[in-house]
């Protein structure tokens, strides 16, 4: 694949909505804007992911066989929760 020259990049056009943005790149590529080959790597030390603390209601049964297990893999029984969680979503 030929690199882009500047010239042949597209412009990135204005959005009065997120939703609008949002189909935007969903049927584009970054490609067709920006010259990928130029891209630096950065390191960003202090970005945490946001969390948002929420609570769940769990029959007790349920949540000691968590702990059971996230004992046995040697994590904290919220973590395991979260990962069980991403991989069924993931799967979706």
């Amino acid at each position: 694949m030929s690199k882009p020259t500047k010239a042949s990049l597209a412009v990135v056009p204005e959005f009065s909505t997120e939703a609008q943005e949002r189909a935007y790149w969903e049927s584009h590529n970054s490609t067709e804007h920006l010259d990928w080959t130029q891209a630096e790597k950065v390191n960003l030390p202090k970005l945490k992911p946001t969390t948002k603390t929420i609570s769940l209601r769990l029959p007790q049964h349920l949540l000691d066989s968590i702990k059971v297990a996230a004992n046995s893999r040697d994590v904290p029984y919220q973590s395991l929760i979260k990962v069980w969680l991403q991989e069924k979503i993931r799967s979706h």
